[in-house]
């Protein structure tokens, strides 16, 4: 019995003495808690809503008041005219556009009933079907109090019009992100060994003498990668357009190159974790738990980015994917050109120098 336990607080030692073991089984059920707890809501808060009032009278401004007060929106600049909602809708400042005809408040009066324009960005059909449920509920609220304060049957009816997605596709609000998804998981997972399987064969000896310097090792270790990476890319694209349906409305020249940045800054997060660590176990662990899981929550494609907490919305800016998926969401379903984009494809440029410059010095030039 005293050899059991003695082998059991030998096994506590060796488990307190790893804190990889110790990170899984401690900091992963709590950061587990606080994301699904906190982070993960299909709630929809704070949205960006335009409206336009052409008739500017009780009913409206009630109306408006009603929108104003309540927690799921928030209120921009009145719209000018409908160009001026197309331009809101591509720099993604709103979600929702509503429009009083001229003759709303006169309709009510004399006819019992009036119409009102509702226009959602449905690239995200999720979030546009939460956000039209929100205003036919406020609609419907004021209808109620008209009706019982009148003692008439008043009846106020929302015209909805959806851009970029009418026919409710579901798949256009998965494609993005799921692209986005692949290459984060397979080009880092890929690159992550890259290195350290050197180290665990032994063959890094070879790489050390031999006459190339240690940045042609990385790129030399990118390229095969990079390459598979652009094969299926263009796979995934095939299978999206003639499989899913999807339409790609926007320039596939400027998709490509975008793709192509962004699997260069998975490669670069690769090499980087490939670099640090010591086994291909430990590599593997890394590329595919610490990718998936924050791209799968944090990139925005499966649970709203602007309900999360502060700190939460601050991480996502830190995942690369999350620039990716903004920029194929422009160009793929909004037919968006390079000047909608530019400050994601500069954030992801930016990233791709930083992890490369770090990788390449944490690139030891000497065995251990």
């Amino acid at each position: 019995m005293k050899r059991l336990l003695a082998f059991i607080r030998k096994e506590f030692y060796h488990v307190f003495r790893d804190q990889r073991t110790l990170l899984i089984l401690f900091g992963l059920p709590v950061a587990q808690i606080v994301l699904f707890g906190f982070a993960l809501s299909s709630e929809v808060k704070n949205i960006g809503i335009a409206i336009q009032d052409n008739s500017h009278d009780i009913h409206t401004e009630k109306i408006i008041q009603k929108i104003q007060s309540s927690s799921y929106f928030h209120v921009e600049n009145a719209i000018l005219n409908y160009n001026d909602i197309e331009n809101r809708f591509k720099d993604g400042s709103i979600k929702c556009a509503v429009i009083f005809p001229s003759n709303f408040g006169s309709d009510v009066q004399r006819l019992g009933g009036a119409k009102i324009q509702v226009i959602a960005d449905a690239s995200d059909p999720n979030t546009a079907t939460i956000v039209t449920n929100y205003l036919n509920a406020i609609i419907r609220d004021y209808q109620q109090e008209l009706n019982l304060s009148a003692k008439l049957n008043y009846q106020i009816i929302p015209e909805l019009r959806q851009l970029y997605n009418e026919e409710q596709n579901g798949s256009l609000n998965f494609i993005p992100g799921v692209i986005a998804l692949i290459f984060m998981i397979v080009s880092t997972a890929l690159t992550s060994v890259s290195v350290v399987r050197e180290k665990e064969l032994g063959t890094m000896e070879i790489l050390l003498v031999s006459p190339f310097k240690p940045i042609m090792v990385l790129i030399a270790k990118a390229i095969p990668f990079l390459v598979l990476s652009i094969i299926n890319f263009i796979i995934i694209i095939f299978l999206s357009v003639y499989l899913l349906n999807v339409e790609i409305k926007g320039s596939f020249l400027l998709l490509f190159a975008e793709s192509i940045l962004f699997i260069i800054t998975c490669l670069s997060l690769g090499l980087l974790i490939s670099n640090v660590t010591d086994s291909q176990q430990t590599a593997m662990l890394i590329s595919m738990m610490g990718m998936m899981v924050p791209t799968l929550i944090l990139t925005g494609f499966m649970f709203p980015i602007e309900n999360m907490p502060w700190i939460f919305q601050a991480i996502s800016h830190l995942i690369p994917s999350h620039y990716y998926y903004i920029i194929v969401k422009a160009v793929m379903l909004k037919g968006l050109g390079f000047s909608y984009i530019w400050k994601e494809t500069l954030i992801l440029a930016g990233m791709t120098i930083v992890l490369l410059t770090v990788s390449l010095k944490k690139f030891k030039i000497r065995l251990s």
